[in-house]
C-alpha cells in the first residue's frame, strides 16, 4: 500500500471515522461528484489534492439509479495508489508526470453539530464499491497561480471514498480499461441521474473551475474521445449543460452553508 493512506475502514461498520476526527467535526475529500456535488451541511470548500494517488475511469457504475444499469453500467471515476498503478499497463502513463501523483479535488469541512449525519449520508451515496480512508489534504491558495501546488499551508487529514482495486466495480481486464472503450462505454451509457457523458463533462468543468494545475491528463483525453464519438451540437449542449449545472449546484450548496 501507498504511504500517502492513512487507513480505511468499510462503510457503516460504526465509528472509526471520529479516532481521526477526535473534536468530532469532519473533513472530506471529492475527486468526482462531490466538486460539483458537494455533501450537505459544510461551512467550508477548499480546493487542494492528494498525493500518491491516480485518478481513473476504471470504476464500474452498477447501480441503477445513477448514470447507468445493470444490463449497460456506466464508469465512475476512483483514485488508485501511484504504487499499484504503475504495476498496470495504462497507455497514459507516460503523461502521468508528477512525481508525487497529484489528485486535484475540493475538500469540504463539516462542523461537528452535523458530522455523524453527512458520514451516514456519504456512506449511502458512496456505498456501491467504495471504502472509507483517511490521508494528507494539501490545501492551496489558487491565487498564486504557477505556485499554487507550493502552499506552505499545513496538511489536513480527510475521509476519502476509494474504489480499491479488490472490489467488484474494478475494472480488472486490461481490454476494458483503454481509453477508447472507457470512452466507448461512457458515449452510450444512461440511469436515472442522467447520461454518463454528463457526469464526464461535470468532471472537466469542475476541474478547470478549482484554478491552475488541476487539469487531469486522462478526464482531458476522455472528454476528446466522447466528442469525437457525439455529435458536435451534442456535445456542445451537454457541456453547456454541465457548466449551468455546477453553477446551481455550488451556488444552492454555497446558500445553504452561510
Amino acid at each position: 500500500m501507498g504511504s500517502a493512506e492513512q487507513g480505511s475502514e468499510t462503510p457503516t461498520d460504526g465509528r472509526t471515522w471520529r479516532n481521526y476526527f477526535p473534536k468530532g467535526d469532519l473533513w472530506v475529500f471529492g475527486y468526482g461528484s462531490l466538486i460539483w456535488k458537494p455533501p450537505p451541511h459544510y461551512d467550508q470548500r477548499v480546493p487542494g489534492y492528494i498525493n500518491g494517488y491516480v485518478r481513473r475511469f476504471w470504476q464500474v457504475l452498477s447501480s441503477t439509479d445513477h448514470r447507468g444499469t445493470s444490463e449497460n453500467p456506466g464508469r465512475v471515476v476512483t483514485v488508485i495508489e501511484r504504487e499499484f498503478w504503475e504495476t498496470l499497463d495504462d497507455p497514459l502513463a507516460h503523461l502521468e508526470i508528477s512525481p508525487t501523483a497529484t489528485v486535484w479535488g475540493a475538500a469540504y469541512h463539516i462542523p461537528a453539530s452535523h458530522a455523524e449525519e453527512v458520514h451516514d449520508y456519504l456512506d449511502v451515496r458512496e456505498i456501491d464499491g467504495y471504502t472509507v480512508h483517511y490521508t494528507p489534504f494539501h490545501p492551496v491558495d489558487t491565487s498564486k497561480g504557477p505556485n499554487a501546488e507550493d502552499s506552505t499551508a499545513f496538511p489536513i487529514v480527510c475521509m476519502v471514498y476509494i474504489g480499491q482495486p479488490t472490489n467488484p466495480q474494478f475494472l480488472r481486464d486490461p481490454a476494458r480499461r483503454e481509453q477508447q472503450d472507457v470512452a466507448e462505454v461512457i458515449s452510450r451509457s444512461q440511469g436515472q441521474s442522467g447520461k454518463n457523458t454528463e457526469y464526464l463533462y461535470l468532471l472537466e468543468k469542475s476541474l478547470d473551475g478549482l484554478g491552475l494545475g488541476s487539469a487531469d491528463v486522462h478526464v482531458t483525453d476522455l472528454v476528446r474521445r466522447v466528442k469525437a464519438i457525439e455529435s458536435v451540437e451534442e456535445s456542445a449542449a451537454e457541456e453547456a449543460k454541465a457548466e449551468r449545472d455546477i453553477e446551481e449546484a455550488l451556488h444552492a450548496s454555497g446558500a445553504e452553508a452561510q
